[in-house]
């Protein structure tokens, strides 16, 4: 017979605690979306280069991030390379994590945005005394960022959702650490994941709609 006794006014005392925690996550979400992007476009240069070695180490990032668990990923960010002797903090091992992730995410989105580019922009770029590289930055770059601007949004949501695998690795000040936390102190395990729960669907609703926002405002041509 069901007895249990909720008590939210213990939970929502916890509030301020795990608001901090939502900071931390959201930080570690930021980083590892904007480190990502800065790979995935390195990644899309090094695919364009059609030079083997570097088209090589694209499809290799590219089918682990995507073929391979998230948290095999940061499994080996932490516990992998402290094999090696390189130990380092559940924080850099989460967001190495992520990035990497991202980053494969990213940069198959990338792909995806050059094909809709037509090869008369970049030849029209060339046709102005641009070389390749020029190209790429000031002509192609923008358009591609453009075209994958609402998956970049997606994978910030998956960001977001995806630093409560820190938990594995030792991670207890982001919003799903803490929250693992104090259920552990107070044992009210449905009053605190409702409440963190409610927590992650808000931020990822604000990521979505902000990015509705911006896109309906700069990309409206």
């Amino acid at each position: 017979m069901f007895s249990y006794t909720f008590q939210w006014k213990q939970a929502f005392a916890k509030l301020p605690l795990m608001l901090d925690g939502a900071l931390v996550t959201i930080e570690l979400a930021l980083l590892s979306m904007a480190i990502g992007i800065v790979l995935a476009v390195v990644l899309t240069g090094f695919r364009l280069s059609r030079i083997r070695p570097l088209v090589a180490i694209v499809t290799t990032w590219v089918e682990i991030a995507r073929n391979t668990p998230a948290l095999f990923q940061i499994y080996i960010a932490h516990f992998g390379v402290a094999s090696f002797g390189l130990h380092l903090s559940p924080y850099v091992s989460l967001l190495i994590g992520i990035t990497f992730n991202n980053a494969g995410y990213l940069a198959e989105n990338f792909r995806g945005a050059l094909k809709a580019i037509p090869d008369t922009q970049t030849r029209a770029a060339r046709s102005l005394g641009m070389n390749p590289i020029q190209a790429f930055v000031h002509v192609v770059l923008p358009q591609m960022l453009r075209i994958a601007f609402l998956p970049m949004t997606n994978q910030m949501v998956w960001a977001i959702l995806m630093t409560s695998l820190g938990v594995t690795v030792g991670m207890n000040f982001d919003l799903y650490g803490v929250t693992q936390d104090l259920n552990a102190l107070t044992f009210r395990t449905f009053e605190l994941f409702a409440l963190a729960a409610v927590i992650f669907y808000v931020m990822t609703k604000i990521v979505q709609i902000g990015a509705r926002l911006i896109a309906a405002r700069l990309f409206r041509y």
